[in-house]
């Protein structure tokens, strides 16, 4: 697998640290922005549930890094199906390697020994890497416990999910980014009355983002009933 496939093909262009609402993620957010500037080494990990925005962020960061004129290489480990462990070869050679949903390799032995083996190529070759996981690392079920412990030696944090403000505030910067005004009653009736996870919010946005500009209509709290059947 080349770089190109790496980088151009899983890479979401809109997945920048500029259009990332923190909330009490602030820390974190400030150590992979650190991170990304790095020229030696550094390991984190985030974890947390579904929609809290792990792959935003490693995304993110493999921007960032790229855009700084130094290589960087993302993989999401739920996306491997006949895909061979050794695709990891040779990306010590990047400045930071990104792997999300780590708990999706549980229990394959080819995969986790791949990784363990990365881990330790990376280290030694003074690079970075960023993990996500869905849950602390002493929780994975992993059949590797050196990796497990690997995993766990660098910074960890766990992603807080985002109150109703936090919530509205990423809602209605995502809109302004589509060149819409999402007002404040149509966002928080929204939140109410529709999942909570971010990319669930975002698919909502690109309905309402579709039906206003062919309707030429504001996002008001009628015409977003009136789309989502809500």
């Amino acid at each position: 697998m080349n770089d190109q496939l790496v980088l151009g093909l899983q890479l979401r262009d809109s997945a920048r640290f500029s259009n990332f609402v923190a909330g009490n993620n602030q820390e974190l957010l400030g150590q992979l922005q650190r991170l990304a500037r790095l020229t030696n080494s550094g390991q984190l990990l985030c974890w947390g549930p579904p929609g809290t925005g792990k792959t935003h962020l490693l995304q993110a960061v493999c921007h960032q890094v790229t855009e700084e004129n130094r290589t960087a290489a993302y993989l999401s480990l739920d996306n491997t199906a006949g895909l061979p462990p050794g695709l990891l070869e040779g990306w010590e050679s990047h400045a930071l390697v990104c792997l999300d949903n780590i708990q999706a390799i549980a229990g394959q032995a080819d995969w986790e020994e791949a990784v363990f083996h990365l881990y330790n190529r990376l280290r030694d070759s003074q690079r970075s890497l960023v993990v996500s996981a869905s849950v602390a690392p002493a929780q994975l079920s992993l059949i590797l416990p050196d990796l497990r412990s690997r995993l766990g030696a660098g910074l960890v944090y766990q992603l807080q999910a985002l109150n109703d403000e936090q919530s509205l505030e990423a809602l209605q910067l995502r809109a302004r980014l589509r060149g819409l005004e999402l007002p404040d009653d149509t966002g928080r009736y929204l939140l109410k009355r529709v999942p909570r996870d971010l990319p669930a919010l975002m698919e909502l946005l690109e309905q309402l983002d579709v039906a206003s500009l062919a309707a030429q209509r504001r996002l008001t709290i009628p015409f977003a009933k009136t789309v989502l059947d809500i």
